[in-house]
């Protein structure tokens, strides 16, 4: 089989089935002396899909951090918002985190493992926020970390990793990452569908793929935790640990052994999409929130969507949206006002004014960004960055600029979602509530916010189905 050729869904049922009784108890067993901290570092705020009542801060100051280790619950999760910044930005607030984390750890005297949760089709700024977070935490806590967990799957968005390849589902087929939209990302691109060629092409030779661990889908199948947990023992030096996965009793086995591990006092980072840290905390499963959950039922006013993701399922949505037969206005936010004097300013002037005339009148008003920026030819990947953040910051504006709270806030991409969280709404601390979809996760925001005690939905760009964001948008009016 040719790992760069696209697969049939129905190629993931030659593998054998999961024991999901047997995961589950193994991992429970395991699981009951496992006390570690589990720290997320989250590079847009999408990576709390698949958990609930886990908190969420959106700052990395001293006493933050030192909060969110004594806090009783065993996970929590920070917001970098990493995706954003460029490559210079991201060592420098990577090295105060691990800083930071390190002196957390002393003070409190606990224990930790530490996740980089990224984009699970493999866009990030990947391997600068593992390597500076790494070095960081070496020099302060005097250890070397053994190796490396990397683990995108994530079934929920239909990303899936066998035969170390990692595929994306596109309806009823699976292509492999290398062949998608999202592997041509101006900033984050790569070629590699392969993850030990990922690795390869990523660190640029540093780490070979010939030298990868390689966790099968066979071998946690076979429920094989002595052989994993062998392997895991044997990393040194910063070993890179590709682990496979088609559906989550291949975590749990994992976890397993890779718990046992840990208590032998092995030390890994892990660079995970959302999958790794649910199983690793042993988070259960709840159903999908509800209308009665997220919105009052005399609640008048209309509420706004805000859509900044450019990505080609995006548009699909939002093109699938506009055949809805509720009563919805729709917003062109034209993002080439950034080339104008003052571009930016008057067109977010524009967009609230009119925003806030149909949310008034009980209509949801959908925000969203012109589908092309017309950057010149000769712009660098930081010049493009730089353009697309401050477009970001304008268009998330609009929601900070509102003077009246809507039925319901939901924002269409991960930069977008993470700005208007943070920027537009003002939280430093919020509750995951939960998912309205798979992959689709609410957060409930905190009494210093714009609007307290808010469910704000937060969207991936890369996420759901073409009529998702249309039911989502119904249900809630």
């Amino acid at each position: 089989m040719s790992r760069q050729e696209r697969q049939p869904l129905c190629v993931l049922e030659r593998f054998s089935a999961a024991d999901r009784g047997r995961a589950d108890d193994m991992l429970r067993e395991a699981r009951k002396d496992f006390y570690e901290k589990i720290v997320v570092l989250d590079d847009d705020p999408t990576g709390v899909q698949t958990i609930h009542d886990i908190a969420v801060y959106t700052d990395w100051e001293q006493k933050t951090i030192r909060e969110a280790f004594e806090d009783e619950t065993q996970m929590f999760f920070i917001l970098t918002n990493s995706r954003s910044f460029s490559a210079e930005e991201t060592k420098k607030v990577h090295h105060q985190i691990a800083e930071r984390i390190s002196l957390a750890a002393k003070e409190t005297g606990k224990k930790f493992v530490l996740i980089s949760r990224g984009d699970s089709t493999l866009r990030g700024h990947y391997p600068i926020e593992t390597d500076t977070l790494r070095r960081g935490i070496s020099d302060k806590l005097n250890y070397e970390f053994d190796g490396e967990i990397i683990c995108p799957f994530f079934p929920e968005g239909g990303r899936y990793t066998f035969g170390n390849v990692h595929y994306v589902r596109e309806e009823n087929m699976l292509i492999p990452a290398g062949m998608t939209e999202f592997a041509q990302d101006k900033t984050f691109g790569y070629q590699s569908s392969d993850l030990t060629e990922y690795v390869e092409e990523k660190t640029k030779g540093a780490y070979r793929a010939p030298e990868c661990i390689c966790i099968s889908v066979e071998e946690l199948r076979t429920l094989n935790t002595d052989g994993i947990y062998r392997k895991l023992m044997a990393a040194q030096g910063f070993a890179k640990v590709i682990l496979n996965a088609v559906c989550y009793e291949d975590l749990k086995v994992f976890c397993t052994a890779f718990i046992r591990a840990i208590k032998e006092g092995k030390h890994f980072l892990a660079r995970t999409a959302a999958a790794f840290p649910k199983v690793l905390a042993g988070v259960s499963d709840q159903p999908l929130l509800t209308k009665g959950q997220l919105v009052c039922e005399d609640e008048t006013r209309g509420g706004i969507v805000l859509v900044g993701s450019h990505v080609k399922k995006t548009t699909d949505q939002l093109n699938c949206l506009r055949e809805s037969e509720k009563e919805l206005s729709f917003l062109e936010f034209h993002v080439n006002a950034y080339f104008e004097p003052q571009g930016l300013q008057k067109e977010v002037q524009r967009v609230v004014e009119e925003a806030e005339r149909m949310v008034e009148a009980g209509k949801t008003a959908v925000v969203y960004t012109s589908r092309k920026l017309l950057v010149p030819e000769t712009a660098d990947r930081d010049e493009i960055l730089e353009a697309s953040v401050k477009i970001s910051d304008a268009v998330t504006s609009v929601i900070g600029h509102l003077d009246i709270k809507p039925r319901f806030i939901v924002a269409k991409g991960g930069i977008t979602s993470s700005d208007v969280g943070t920027k537009a709404l003002r939280v430093k601390k919020a509750l995951v509530m939960g998912q309205i979809k798979k992959g689709i996760p609410v957060w409930m925001t905190g009494p210093e916010s714009k609007f307290p005690g808010m469910p704000y939905i937060i969207f991936p760009g890369n996420v759901g189905e073409v009529s998702t964001l249309r039911e989502i948008v119904e249900e809630l009016m």
